[in-house]
């Protein structure tokens, strides 16, 4: 039987290519024509990668000196472009036209790791600008540079979902066999679900954050975007380590030489204790709620037992660490461009924006000017009172509250509607499809454990995808 790309796994493209039917240069070359043919309407790569084949080429030929690196070894990947990547000619720019010419002077540190495992940094992912931070009201996946992206279940009827909206629709639309997003507050586990894909959310400290345009140094992780739990859990494996100038990475020194594929289990739901807040689920429609309700009754069905109801505080979205840690977080970034950029500061980005209003501020930038006007030093009372109350409502008196007094192996959410209290506390999700509405937009079921469970999560979500299957292509 012939290959055939669209929903091909990481897997079936490593058969083929050791069965002598497909090439990692064969590869890039599908998924240049699938871009082609369709991101014109889908609008979620920003850039392509000039070097793509030269490097697929290279590692076809390694391949056959040497064998394999890893299982991404030939494998293309898109990179969300909030991501530092050097030497291929393609730029880090955040949406923003403030940085339409800024070319980083070094890969961060997760993009060194994806070369280092023999990935094809294929191309950059359009995103909300800034990473969603820049103001209220912009709509998820739009960037003053990159235009508008599309939700490929429904142009311009769905949301995309964001920040990483050029990665999770590129993903649903089989641009690339998997990409990396980023998260302070939802930002992968949105997209994901809302293109019906997998997505996960690590612990703050699993993968580093250097090298990535920051937000907030407290939430800020990046993680894999794919269209199977296992493509997640490969991408997973080849992104953790540690990193000498990422200290959140030495607490989860315990952690980064874990194979999140060993966790890949059928049976991981049974037995599995789950529990659900009804607080979360507010927002549903009919639809939506149905879909969730025969998610809970499905993965009873394979074992697990819910706790139902369980209490768990409710955050309002409250940016208030946001605010503060960002001007300290960027001002760091910027300060390093070099000196023909146009930016070396949040300062320099707000007046950059007022002097290109008409392009750059469609929809204003209110959270840079809020952020602007604190010290950027971190000192103020109203600064560390919230982060100290972040950590208290979200872990000690949220997650671990919840896990620990209901004995749970991990909590469920629809959607990201779980994911301000898990990127307060710093702690991981996992979200794979559920199903569609009867008008077609993709619904999401959410896994959120404490610190450092990703391998539970894995195999939790690994058993409710491969005994439903809801995942269909656009």
């Amino acid at each position: 039987m012939a290959f055939t790309l669209n929903e091909a796994t990481i897997s079936d493209m490593q058969y083929e290519v050791e069965a002598g039917n497909l090439s990692a240069k064969k590869l890039t070359m599908m998924y240049l024509k699938q871009i082609a043919d369709h991101n014109d309407e889908i609008n979620a790569v920003l850039e392509m990668n000039p070097e793509a084949l030269h490097i697929a080429e290279a590692l076809d030929t390694e391949r056959k000196q040497n064998g394999t690196r890893s299982p991404l070894h030939g494998i293309p990947i898109l990179i969300k472009d909030n991501i530092n990547t050097a030497g291929d000619n393609t730029h880090t720019t955040a949406g923003s036209l403030a940085l339409e010419n800024h070319y980083a002077r070094e890969d961060a540190f997760i993009v060194k790791k994806l070369r280092a495992a023999g990935a094809v940094i294929l191309g950059k992912t359009n995103l909300t600008e800034w990473a969603n931070f820049m103001t209220d009201g912009m709509p998820n996946g739009f960037s003053s540079l990159g235009g508008q992206v599309m939700n490929p279940y429904g142009l311009g009827e769905f949301d995309t979902g964001g920040s990483s909206a050029g990665s999770g629709a590129g993903i649903a639309a089989n641009f690339a066999a998997g990409a990396i997003g980023t998260e302070t507050s939802g930002s992968i586990l949105s997209p994901a679900s809302s293109n019906a894909i997998v997505g996960i959310k690590p612990t703050v400290g699993l993968l580093s954050r250097t090298g990535i345009i920051p937000i907030s140094t407290s939430q800020d992780t990046a993680g894999p975007m794919t269209r199977t739990v296992r493509d997640a859990a490969i991408m997973l494996n080849a992104l953790t380590g540690i990193d000498e100038q990422d200290p959140a990475t030495f607490i989860s020194r315990d952690n980064v030489t874990a194979d999140y594929v060993q966790a890949l289990n059928k049976n991981g739901l049974k037995t599995a204790r789950l529990g659900i807040s009804h607080d979360y689920l507010k927002d549903l429609d009919e639809d939506e709620a149905a879909i969730i309700n025969t998610a809970l009754a499905d993965m009873e069905k394979l074992g697990a037992a819910i706790a139902d109801p369980v209490e768990l505080p409710f955050h309002s979205n409250d940016i208030s660490v946001m605010i503060h840690e960002f001007k300290n977080g960027l001002n760091a970034f910027l300060k390093d461009l070099p000196a023909y950029s146009s930016v070396h500061s949040l300062e320099d980005v707000i007046q950059f924006n007022k002097q290109h209003k008409q392009k750059a501020l469609k929809y204003g930038q209110t959270r840079f000017e809020q952020s602007d006007k604190k010290s950027g030093k971190l000192t103020e009372a109203e600064y560390i009172n919230a982060r100290l109350k972040d950590l208290e409502m979200s872990q000690e008196k949220g997650i671990d509250k919840a896990i620990e007094e209901n004995n749970l192996d991990a909590l469920i959410f629809a959607n990201n509607y779980g994911s301000i209290i898990a990127a307060k506390a710093g702690y991981p999700s996992i979200t794979v499809p559920a199903g569609f509405t009867s008008a077609g937009k993709p619904v999401g079921i959410t896994f959120t454990g404490a610190a450092f469970s990703e391998a539970r999560l894995i195999e939790l979500a690994y058993a409710y995808e491969q005994a439903t299957k809801h995942r269909k292509e656009p």
